[in-house]
């Protein structure tokens, strides 16, 4: 939030602002696989020692030079030490898991963090710019806010500093020669991650889409920002009781349960023209996409060999962030030429005629887990 805020004040373009954002994304397409092949090599203390040096220095360039080059600069290693730990923390999580039921009640608690951190960065990011400056918020504040930023992953380090590793995985002849494409030759991998992708879809295009649709019946800024957090505070909600709900219910029912309740939304929510109905849409769709990673992460570890997960992980990440990166594109070229309530309604469709593939992710047909 920082730096788009501080690029628009210094007078750079939307475009320019868009360009920015994309950056976060942009590191994590690229070095997603090799930071999973690496972890499955050191584990997790490694890769999050790296990611903590490069995201202060990130933050702390910004600190000295606030300009729009380093705040690229600044994207692009903050957002890559970001899905470096990703991976390390969700390859160490699932691990400690013994049997499925754990892998979806642990994953379902380690979702609540990135959850809480998207309120609280935002919030107190916001507090500093306009508080420990001047007002209109100068460099001072934003410098405040990049302090904040850099101490983060310090105390991150902190607290897992003394977190027992696990136990390594042999490196066996047959494992040297193990390419990204023979994991995308199972069809339960490719499955999983068009689901992903779908799902993913549908989280990118509403916090692109209810800006323009606000925009357009004249809704305030604050409006449109309770919109907005509603969908994330109802998907950190939904996160709290999930642990319960996944003790009684499969990965693959709540993933399907998922994408038919999400394609229902986006079908309904153009029809939806008062602040409160789009508010009580977003709230639903955050219910209903706060379920789906934590199904996916421990789908994806009983699918994946164990001396491989580090790698799928960064597959799956990768695909992800490539989505975040295009996919707004599509979205911003289809709403100019078509209207953004088409946008809905096609991403609708694509989620449903997507649904099969998740009902096919039960267990059935993922065999045993590879060792």
């Amino acid at each position: 939030m920082a730096t788009p805020l501080l690029a628009l004040q210094q007078g750079y373009s939307a475009m320019a602002v868009g360009v920015l954002l994309a950056l976060f994304s942009l590191t994590q397409v690229f070095m997603a696989i090799p930071a999973g092949r690496f972890t499955d090599r050191h584990g997790l203390k490694k890769p999050v020692r790296f990611s903590v040096i490069i995201a202060c220095l990130g933050a702390g360039l910004a600190i000295v030079w606030p300009v729009f080059p380093v705040l690229c600069l600044g994207a692009l290693t903050t957002g890559g030490a970001t899905g470096f730990t990703v991976i390390a923390l969700q390859r160490h999580v699932g691990r400690m898991a013994s049997d499925a039921n754990q892998l979806k009640e642990t994953f379902s608690w380690l979702a609540i963090g990135p959850a809480v951190s998207n309120f609280m960065g935002p919030f107190f990011a916001g507090l500093l710019i306009d508080h420990a400056g001047a007002l209109p918020a100068d460099d001072a504040g934003f410098r405040a806010a990049f302090i904040m930023l850099a101490l983060m992953p310090l105390v991150a380090w902190y607290w897992i500093r003394l977190v027992k590793e696990q136990p390594m995985e042999p490196v066996l002849p047959e494992h040297a020669n193990g390419r990204v494409w023979d994991l995308l030759k199972e069809p339960m991998m490719r499955r999983l991650l068009l689901v992903n992708w779908l799902l993913s879809s549908c989280w990118d295009v509403h916090t692109f889409v209810v800006p323009v649709l606000g925009h357009e019946r004249g809704f305030s800024a604050s409006v449109v920002g309770t919109i907005l957090g509603s969908f994330a505070v109802a998907s950190a909600v939904i996160r709290v009781v999930l642990p319960w709900i996944a003790r009684r219910l499969q990965e693959f029912r709540l993933l399907t349960g998922a994408m038919v309740c999400a394609s229902l939304i986006f079908a309904l929510y153009p029809f939806f023209e008062s602040a409160m109905a789009m508010g009580i849409c977003s709230v639903c769709l955050g219910v209903v996409l706060g379920v789906v990673q934590p199904m996916i992460m421990s789908t994806l570890h009983q699918i994946t060999p164990s001396h491989r997960q580090g790698e799928a992980l960064g597959l799956r990440i990768m695909t992800v962030n490539a989505s975040s990166v295009v996919m707004p594109l599509i979205f911003g070229a289809a709403g100019a030429v078509a209207g953004v309530s088409v946008v809905f309604w096609v991403v609708g469709v694509c989620v449903a005629s997507g649904t099969p593939q998740a009902w096919r992710l039960r267990p059935a047909e993922r065999g045993h887990r590879a060792s």
